[in-house]
């Protein structure tokens, strides 16, 4: 205890302390140089990779977006049309994971489309899940929902390698 009394000690830690953060901040900037710089090593240069351009990429997705919409008929939709109950767009990667509200005991019809490649996995719950694979072909598929319960839960995930634009729109059957 008597060395931490002595003032010649405390003077030396702060000194020590000073060099320690001198010599780390160095030593990080030195690294920080060193792996960020290019020094040929004999390695052959790379030529970059060309990446699609974002507004090539958002082309691309308004065109699998437009394509789905008309495969559903999104298009056709307006507020006169007493059917429509609800639909949406979503990238694949994305996926669907939807909780309709429809009226107990009434029947609908639930389209799904997938536009873009690959193939994606709906999945419609009411009492018990049913399954299905969907191509993504821009051509939906349909599934009746019969004597439907209040809520009705949609999910749909891409399979691997899968991308592009899945769609779904529920409608009233007309009596």
């Amino acid at each position: 205890m008597a060395l931490l009394g002595n003032p010649d000690m405390i003077q030396g830690l702060r000194y020590s302390r000073r060099g320690a953060v001198l010599v780390s901040s160095t030593l990080a900037a030195l690294l920080i140089v060193g792996c960020s710089s290019d020094d040929g090593g004999g390695r052959e240069s790379k030529e970059p990779t060309p990446k699609p351009t974002p507004s090539a990429t958002s082309d691309q997705m308004k065109a699998l977006e437009e394509k789905a919409e008309k495969a559903l008929k999104l298009d056709d939709t307006d507020d006169s049309d007493s059917l429509f109950v609800e639909s949406g767009l979503e990238r694949v990667s994305d996926g669907i994971h939807t909780r309709s509200t429809l009226e107990n005991g009434k029947s609908y019809t639930l389209a799904v489309v997938c536009s873009g490649a690959g193939k994606v996995r709906l999945t419609v719950t009411t009492d018990r899940p049913v399954r299905q694979t969907v191509e993504c072909d821009s051509v939906p598929i349909r599934q009746r929902i019969t004597d439907a319960p209040e809520h009705v839960e949609t999910d749909v995930d891409g399979l691997a390698g899968s991308s592009g634009i899945i769609g779904w729109r529920i409608d009233e059957l007309a009596k």
